[in-house]
């Protein structure tokens, strides 16, 4: 597994299919997440976003997910492994904000995310 399969995995952990923000398929479903993504060598900081994405007229799902990933995160932060190396993952600031969807059907809550590529290359 290499530098950005590190952070899709990670981002598919949660129960929701995650997407390459680049790479959306239309056919994407109900619920899901959309990445940024970018790589870095070891010692630089890079601040990365996610989106989730529920079609829903309510917040409480979309919500409940943006704190399951906060939770996975804790104060500390987490690492994923991946070949040469490991990413560690922080919540940025401000973690998760509610915004806009594509129509009024749909639930958006942006996730900031303060990543270190721990690896020479």
């Amino acid at each position: 597994m290499d530098k950005a399969q590190a952070w899709h995995s990670f981002l598919s952990g949660f129960g929701w299919t995650a997407y390459d923000e680049n790479t959306v398929p239309d056919e994407a479903g109900d619920e899901y997440i959309t990445y940024e993504s970018a790589e870095a060598n070891l010692g630089k900081q890079v601040l990365l976003s996610a989106s989730l994405w529920k079609r829903s007229t309510s917040w409480k799902a979309i919500t409940q997910k943006a704190h399951e990933i906060a939770q996975s995160l804790g104060y500390g932060g987490t690492t994923v492994p991946f070949e040469g190396g490991a990413i560690f993952i922080t919540q940025g600031n401000p973690f998760a904000q509610r915004l806009q969807g594509e129509d009024d059907a749909t639930r958006r809550i942006l996730l900031n995310f303060s990543v270190e590529f721990l690896s020479a290359y």
